[in-house]
């Protein structure tokens, strides 16, 4: 079992467990056209590690970085962490937060930032155990352009 970066090789397991997660939300899975303009956003725009278990992708996470004018200081933004549900509970959540933290202190980050799903209890208890806090006073807004 490890974490490492995305590699060309991984396009199909990418999007394969890409629409994995688009299940388990319950969300329509990306278009071939947004699976492509996704691959290639990758190293330029978001950076992706993916998980390995015997040689086989079970899991990824899709970040980036942005910016606290408050901090003066990057915050590393968690787009998407996603492992497929017969390999949950063995390390590997914990795992990828471990290499997140990594890449937050060689970016000198503030701080990390993410959004879960209000009904998805098991990511709460996890992110909590973790020792992240919810923002109940933030209310995450979206514009579709």
């Amino acid at each position: 079992m490890r974490i490492r970066p995305y590699g060309k090789r991984d396009a199909r397991s990418l999007t394969s467990l890409i629409r994995a997660l688009a299940d388990y939300e319950k969300l329509k899975p990306p278009s071939p056209a947004a699976s492509k303009r996704l691959l290639s956003d990758i190293g330029r725009r978001i950076r992706v590690l993916m998980a390995e278990v015997d040689g086989t992708c079970v899991g990824y996470a899709i970040y980036l970085f942005t910016y606290s004018s408050f901090l003066a200081r990057p915050t590393l933004y968690l787009e998407d962490v996603f492992v497929l549900p017969e390999h949950r509970r063995g390390g590997i959540g914990g795992m990828f937060f471990q290499e997140l933290h990594r890449a937050a202190s060689r970016e000198k980050c503030g701080r990390m930032e993410w959004v879960v799903l209000d009904w998805n209890t098991p990511a709460h208890k996890f992110y909590r155990k973790l020792g992240a806090k919810p923002l109940d006073d933030w209310i995450t807004y979206r514009l579709m352009l």
